[in-house]
């Protein structure tokens, strides 16, 4: 069975870094879009950022500077490299397999996913 699982989240303190890492298992992903979305208390699941299986990445604009979205073929893990955290990124980061080939901005586009990493930005 397909599963995919995220690591890497924890507490900082504003302006740190932090690397998320999506393992997959049951199955390659490498033919698959790949995104990662975050959900904090309140608000709607958010996209974050996405990459299609050619290595094209995407990027909420609101983020795009500070947030690198990765992927190991080889190693069937994603990667969310998060630098200049501030306390608005606090949320919940999930990650998440297209259904097709690219990735999407909307959550209905993707087939598989995991069940997210804390991440807690302290002032």
């Amino acid at each position: 069975q397909a599963q995919l699982v995220e690591s890497g989240g924890g507490l900082v303190q504003a302006g740190d870094s932090l690397r998320l890492s999506c393992a997959a298992s049951g199955r390659t992903f490498r033919e698959r879009g790949m995104g990662w979305f975050r959900h904090a208390p309140g608000k709607e699941r958010e996209f974050v950022a996405g990459i299609n299986w050619s290595g094209t990445t995407y990027y909420s604009p609101s983020l795009k500077g500070r947030f690198t979205i990765s992927r190991d073929a080889a190693k069937n893990t994603l990667y969310l490299q998060m630098n200049s955290l501030k306390p608005e990124d606090t949320a919940v980061y999930s990650c998440a397999a297209s259904k097709s080939f690219v990735s999407s901005f909307s959550p209905g586009d993707y087939e598989y996913w995991g069940q997210g990493t804390q991440v807690t930005v302290s002032s």
